[in-house]
Formats: C-alpha cells, structure tokens, sequence
C-alpha cells in the first residue's frame, strides 16, 4: 500500500468519532473489592442504584477461589471431591456380603434362564 494513501488506521468500519457525546452518558459505577484466601484483590464495578446490591461473593480472577467483601476472613475455597467411578458408589451403599449375596442370586437367575438349573 502506498504510504500517502487514505487507509484509516485504528479505528474500524462504522466507529464514528470518539467521545460520550455520541454514545451517551455512561451509567453511574461503583467498585467493590473482593479478597480470596490466597490474598489476592480483585475489583468489579457495578451499577449503582437504589435496588443494586453488589453480591456477597465474587470469584476471583486469579485463582477461581470465591472472594469475599472483608479481607480479613475471605471465604474457604470449595473442597473438590476426587473422581468416583461407579464402583466406589456401589461400595458405599452395599457391604462385601450384600454385594455376594447379589452376585449369587443374579447368577443362579442366569443359571435357570438358560435352563441348567442348579440349586
């Protein structure tokens, strides 16, 4: 492209001038700074009016730990439960001799679905 050409340069199609006379007022703001356990302060802003409350809780940018409005007791991060497969639930809810016990009766179903009774 010839270096005296009429390319418009950082702006986009269609931006028009800058300044809030051509987009309007902004609507009023207020930061809330939120802390999380690992100390770090992060700091939304929201609207502000008369039916506005910030939330009590914020996640944190940083680490994904929910912040708090005091920094001197922030909230305890959530405790993540390992992975459980099937099995660990089987076993949670059923004892060694509840799970022989049904193993033997779907067997001995089986058994007699396939007509080799045995008992």
């Amino acid at each position: 492209m010839a270096s005296g050409g009429h390319a418009i340069r950082g702006s986009r199609v269609g931006a028009g001038p800058l300044g809030e006379s051509e987009r309007g007022e902004t609507a009023p703001r207020v930061r809330v700074s939120y802390w999380c356990a690992n100390g770090h302060e992060t700091s939304p802003s929201f609207s502000v009016g008369e039916d506005v409350e910030p939330p009590e809780q914020w996640d944190c940018p940083r680490c994904g730990f929910p912040a708090g409005l005091d920094p001197a007791s922030p909230p305890s991060p959530m405790r993540n439960e390992p992975y459980k497969t099937h099995l660990a639930y089987v076993k949670e809810r059923r004892t060694e001799a509840d799970g022989a016990a049904l193993l033997e009766e779907a067997l001995e179903a089986l058994r007699v679905r396939r007509g080799g009774v045995r008992s």
